[in-house]
């Protein structure tokens, strides 16, 4: 056991956040905490690492482990770039390799006992930075950099230029690289385009250590936790398996204890009637009887009222009027910002009833297409026109649609001013916005309560063609499954742009991936799109070298699509290209293996001449020792350039 919490308790006033909160972590163990807003995930977390103290209740971390945290606003040194700044992390390896270079130009000049103390100072030096993996933290320091997103162009650039969203992956990456025994990580896939989530998720799943996650990123978590810490009303259970187990395993819980709770109240309403009617009877004996019984009914420890899922927020999509059945027509659209290409020559069609999800790296231009379609942004090229009474809904990532200085009740009264008072509390209740929350200024409200502004001003307009940017953006899990339910309830079009592939699986029925300036199209949901992604990305191979593409299945001609070509010739093309490319990647899996075998041979070489230098017999003999610390730097120096061509074939 690496963790141990034991009855931790905090309470800000007369809100009790943490009510003796118990569990522990195991080594290597990958658990998550998962909650409502609000419900002190993050208050935990703190109390964990010491930056908040419990009101009750002991943290223990094991002895000798080390702990580590990301929060969202972890401090860097802005001066240093992306690269020294997780170089930094990697200092004491730095001095160590820094030290062995001084020793080895010593040792050229060096005899007798001089030269006997630095090759034992060598040794040990050597065996440190083996130890810490040193001959492989340059590649490793790199690989991170390229996983959370970062171009080599980037490496370069200072802390201070970038975004708030970079330098919380540039913490992130220096957290993983210092690999402490336990991480702690507070909303990871914040600021990760899905690329950059999947690499995150491999990499934890082959952590050494421990981890414990606060995420409302439902995939992610089914990837990574093997265990679901659930707070819910101040209260913790654990739940063994990922969240998908965990959701079954809550819903039987809780329609468990929605059965007792039921059955109890409906006993103690039958009592309640018996004494009643008892006592009405007006006799000695049936008083008596009555007194017996409340007494009873007085022992009953009376069970609390489980709190039900989805049940706070009310969302229900409508359409105004029935669309024509083309909703969206899309012909060569395109745009560019300076050089900068996002998008060229893309056709697609949207019918009505489909929910399309578009998805792709960030910065590839997902929200300037839903900008261009709602007419905040021009096109350079191309065209789009939207079908018969078509009408839409927009939903703003950034909210730019609610306005700052704005109450939540002005909000809602001055664009739909028809509604009565009594009609905005409502609404503006069903968002869980009540009594003097309808006052509160929009300036003032967090990301998670504007989202909720935005959806209940979404319900309001009735349209027939949502058009929605990372709508689930801020939203806690109980409240992305409400969206979700009223997505698939909804009789109207959508189309959407997000990088939550739990909420993709659940609402697309077809997804448009944002690709080398264009869109791929793939009729299915997110679990689709992973099965068949492989055999797109082969496809636009092809076609880019020159094949002739096949026609697209569910989109017009422009815009690429998973539909696969019919003609014999295509066929033979695809068999040929097929060929090539296995051809070409078993000769560089024969070229990594026997790189690895290189690799392996030199790394014993380099401990069989280690374990000479240290043998006594040896220590006495200056010439051999030189001889050996000679062979020992040129192999150390064929190891250098194996570990280059290793990464450069496994890349």
């Amino acid at each position: 056991m690496i963790l141990s919490c034991q009855n931790i308790s905090k309470a800000f006033g007369e809100n009790t956040v943490l009510q003796n909160v118990s569990f522990h972590i195991e080594d290597h163990e990958k658990a998550a905490i998962v909650g409502i807003n609000g419900a002190g995930k993050t208050t935990l977390l703190r109390i964990i690492v010491g930056e908040m103290s419990a009101d009750d209740g002991i943290v223990t971390l094991s002895k000798g482990k080390t702990l580590g945290y990301l929060a969202q606003n972890d401090a860097l040194n802005t001066a240093n770039t992306v690269y020294a700044e997780l170089l930094s992390v990697k200092q004491k390896l730095i001095d160590i390799e820094r030290r062995m270079r001084e020793c080895e130009e010593r040792m050229k000049q060096a005899e007798g006992s001089v030269l006997e103390e630095l090759m034992r100072q060598y040794t040990s030096l050597n065996h440190a930075f083996e130890m810490g993996d040193g001959y492989a933290y340059k590649s490793e320091l790199v690989g991170v950099l390229k996983g959370l997103g970062f171009e080599e162009a980037d490496f370069d650039k200072p802390v201070s230029t970038l975004s708030g969203g970079q330098k919380t992956r540039v913490a992130l990456g220096k957290l993983l690289l210092k690999s402490p025994d336990l991480i702690l990580l507070d909303e990871p896939t914040n600021h990760l385009d899905m690329g950059s989530i999947a690499w995150l998720e491999t990499y934890l799943l082959n952590y050494k250590g421990a981890v414990l996650i606060v995420s409302h990123d439902r995939f992610f978590l089914d990837r990574i936790a093997t265990k679901i810490l659930e707070i819910d009303q101040s209260r913790a259970t654990s739940f063994q398996g990922n969240y998908s187990d965990y959701a079954v395993k809550k819903e039987q819980l809780r329609t468990a204890a929605r059965n007792a709770y039921l059955n109890q109240q409906r006993d103690i309403r039958h009592q309640e009637e018996v004494i009643e009617k008892l006592k009405s009877f007006n006799r000695e004996k049936s008083v008596k009887r009555a007194e017996s019984r409340e007494k009873m009914l007085d022992k009953i420890e009376v069970l609390q009222k489980p709190s039900e899922a989805k049940s706070d927020m009310r969302l229900k999509l409508t359409p105004c009027v029935t669309s024509g059945n083309d909703v969206l027509t899309v012909e060569g659209l395109g745009k560019s910002f300076g050089d900068n290409v996002l998008f060229r020559n893309v056709n697609f069609e949207i019918k009505r009833g489909e929910h399309v999800a578009v998805i792709g790296d960030n910065g590839t231009g997902k929200t300037t297409l839903l900008k261009i379609l709602n007419r905040l942004l021009a096109p350079d090229e191309g065209t789009f026109r939207l079908g018969t009474n078509v009408e839409i809904g927009y939903y703003d990532q950034e909210h730019h649609v609610l306005h700052s200085e704005k109450t939540l009740f002005e909000e809602i009264s001055d664009d739909y001013p028809y509604l009565t008072n009594t009609q905005i509390r409502s609404t503006l209740a069903a968002f869980l916005f009540t009594g003097e929350d309808v006052f509160k200024q929009i300036k003032d409200l967090s990301g998670g309560e504007r989202g909720r502004v935005s959806l209940a001003k979404l319900m309001l307009g009735n349209a027939n063609f949502l058009i929605l940017d990372e709508p689930t953006n801020h939203l806690d899990i109980q409240s992305k499954e409400i969206l979700e339910d009223a997505l698939n309830a909804y009789e109207g079009t959508v189309l959407y742009v997000s990088h939550d592939r739990y909420f993709i699986n659940k609402t697309a029925h077809r997804i448009l991936e944002l690709t080398a300036c264009q869109f791929v199209n793939y009729i299915g949901n997110y679990d689709y799109y992973l099965e068949k992604r492989e055999i797109q990305t082969a496809a636009l191979a092809s076609a880019s070298s020159g094949q002739k593409e096949a026609p697209p299945d569910a989109l017009p001609e422009g815009t690429k699509s998973l539909a696969p070509s019919s003609p014999d010739s295509d066929g033979k093309l695809d068999w040929k290209a097929h060929k090539e490319e296995q051809a070409k990647l078993r000769k560089r899996e024969n070229d990594l293996k026997k790189c690895e075998e290189q690799i392996a041979s030199l790394e014993e070489r380099l401990k069989e001449i280690d374990a000479e230098m240290s043998d006594p017999s040896v220590s006495t003999q200056a010439t051999k020792l030189q001889e050996l610390a000679l062979e020992h730097e040129s192999v150390r120096q064929k190891l250098e350039a194996l570990y280059e061509q290793w990464e450069n074939l496994a890349e």
